[in-house]
């Protein structure tokens, strides 16, 4: 089979490796396309240590939509044919493995398969292209979660890459009234805005006013500002915590999603009066993975639209470098057939 070996910075071994063979318990899957994460960005032009935890000499990737290839004699829920979306945090039957499961790579063997856990049947209604991006969006359906957002409600997300479009779009889903996503890049600001979304570009507008002007005003502890109450995080820029306690009304609250490591200062006392939340978000959970794919099946969003570049396999180390280009791409995918 095809494999990528990830070998450090800006190193990949595009390498032939035996196809894995079912156990009786076992299934493998022929991936049909594999998205490309900002954590896969992150290790390739960085190293190691700087994205998902993945190992010097191994498969990488975990975004992807497959198609069932084998299937052991006592697995009887999965048949060959059937197409599924691999469940990266169960896939190899270790958590820490979820950057690790192999998107990358042609076949996927995956242990002990079970249906609902490792493996989700992907549903009629979503394109295959389109069922690449589960993982990011259940990512995304996440940090939404956790917002507890309510009918009604306003939100700003920072960041319009993936995660960040995925936690608007699943915001819109689950009621509330008005989205606006913030970025610096026009590139994908464009996409958003054709997805229905206010944006703003916030490295050259106001975006205190721009949001007073479509959300309406709220008081906060200190002045006027915009009537939001859910805040999301995923861009991971510093600046965020300091421009939500300035401007997030009373009693609003903040999901970080995006991954930044390192310590941030919060001002605990202007937090206690504003009655502010801080949310951390991680990961995803299955009924993430139920409410991505009732999304995607709704067709109230143009969610491919999200995907700027496709590549061939024998064209990942170029996929990557084109995905780590803001200005000039979202999300970009990898095709094996």
């Amino acid at each position: 089979m095809r494999a990528a070996i990830y070998n450090g910075e800006k190193s990949i071994t595009l390498a032939e490796l035996e196809t894995p063979i079912a156990g009786d318990y076992d299934i493998v899957v022929r991936n049909l396309y594999a998205s490309i994460c900002g954590t896969d960005v992150a290790v390739y032009m960085h190293g190691p240590n700087t994205g998902h935890k993945v190992t010097v000499g191994g498969e990488f990737g975990h975004e992807m939509v497959s198609q069932v290839v084998q299937v052991g004699k006592y697995v009887t829920d999965i048949h060959v044919g059937d197409r599924v979306y691999p469940y990266p945090r169960l896939a190899k039957g270790d958590p820490k493995r979820a950057g690790t499961v192999g998107a990358f790579s042609e076949f996927i063997l995956i242990p002990n398969a079970k249906l609902n856990e490792q493996v989700y049947l992907v549903p009629v209604g979503i394109a295959t292209k389109t069922a690449a991006l589960i993982e990011p969006f259940t990512v995304g359906c996440r940090a939404a979660r956790r917002a507890t957002p309510k009918k009604g409600e306003n939100a700003i997300v920072f960041g319009a890459g993936t995660i960040g479009i995925a936690a608007a779009i699943t915001l819109q889903y689950f009621s509330c009234d008005k989205v606006m996503l913030c970025d610096y890049s026009e590139y994908r600001l464009n996409i958003a805005e054709e997805l229905g979304f206010a944006v703003c570009n916030n490295s050259k507008e106001d975006l205190r006013q721009k949001a007073m002007n479509y959300f309406g005003v709220a008081p906060s502890i200190s002045d006027a500002t915009a009537n939001v109450d859910i805040y999301i995080d995923a861009a991971g820029a510093e600046s965020i915590l300091e421009t939500y306690q300035s401007m997030g009304k009373i009693e609003s609250r903040m999901v970080v999603v995006a991954v930044l490591a390192g310590k941030r200062p919060v001002d605990i006392l202007a937090m206690t009066y504003a009655q502010h939340a801080l949310i951390g978000s991680g990961g995803y959970m299955p009924e993430d993975v139920r409410d991505v794919m009732a999304i995607m099946e709704s067709g109230r969003w143009n969610i491919e639209t999200i995907i700027t570049h496709e590549y061939p396999w024998e064209e990942l180390p170029q996929a990557i470098e084109q995905a780590a280009r803001v200005n000039e791409a979202l999300n970009v995918v990898i095709r094996y057939c």
